[in-house]
């Protein structure tokens, strides 16, 4: 499997510019990826305005990684705010050919930054599927709740995918975390984060891929590009089978 991470600098609630900005990363980008994957909140940055920017399903981020996903014939995973009945949700959304193939709301939002005043947390765990890969979703916070992942791993899933914006002072804790849920749940996962600065915070990126033995495959620091990855998803049955740590889970 080939994934492609867009790291880069959302411009400060400008959904507009940021789509600018992305289509000129993509405009020089010519790999064929089987997944494309973009920051938390991917065309605001990290903000509080979720009435603001929040959107119906024919919003302006949907609208525009629908177009991504059907003009570069892939998956697309990126980060939107979603607008309901019941309130506003921080949201993972999974697009296909131009259509969206699932959704997944965060679980978790971020109470050291009041995110849970302006955003509601969700319940469920959302499996999506790229062919016969089982893929577990999830947003930045939610990485230092490693029962969510334990969720995960009962489903089977043979790789996960976490967006963010994890500020620089706290980058250790990010490279940390996503090496660590890769290894107790021996699968891959996939950390896709932004650079630049937004009104409160700095962010250097540090996107990363490890395999199920939390072996590094790629890890991007403070350069704006899409990052490239290719690997070899047998080894997860290949390192569940040898190591069948999974099968003597008794919590969860």
């Amino acid at each position: 499997m080939k994934a492609a991470i867009v790291q880069y600098t959302p411009e400060w609630e400008n959904p507009l510019s940021s789509i600018k900005k992305i289509e000129k990363l993509l405009g020089n980008y010519n790999g064929k990826p089987d997944l494309i994957i973009f920051p938390e909140l991917t065309l605001t940055g990290f903000t509080m305005s979720a009435e603001k920017f929040a959107e119906d399903i024919d919003g302006i981020s949907t609208r525009f990684f629908m177009n991504v996903s059907h003009e570069l014939d892939t998956n697309v995973f990126a980060g939107i705010i979603e607008r309901t009945e019941e309130g506003f949700y921080n949201s993972l959304v999974h697009f296909y050919k131009g259509l969206i193939a699932a959704r997944y709301r965060k679980i978790h939002p971020f109470s050291y930054g009041k995110e849970d005043v302006y955003y509601r947390a969700s319940k469920e765990i959302v499996v999506t599927n790229i062919g016969n890969v089982k893929i577990g979703l999830t947003i930045c916070y939610d990485l230092r709740f490693p029962e969510l992942y334990r969720l995960y791993a009962k489903e089977g899933v043979e790789l996960i995918i976490n967006i963010a914006n994890w500020p620089i002072p706290r980058i250790e804790h990010w490279k940390t975390l996503l090496k660590a849920r890769a290894i107790e749940n021996q699968c891959f996962v996939i950390g896709a984060n932004r650079v630049g600065e937004d009104t409160q915070h700095k962010y250097n990126g540090c996107s990363a891929v490890f395999d199920p033995m939390g072996n590094e495959i790629v890890m991007c620091e403070n350069e704006e590009k899409i990052i490239e990855c290719e690997f070899d998803l047998s080894l997860v049955n290949e390192t569940r089978n040898k190591f069948p740590f999974l099968r003597d889970m008794k919590l969860i």
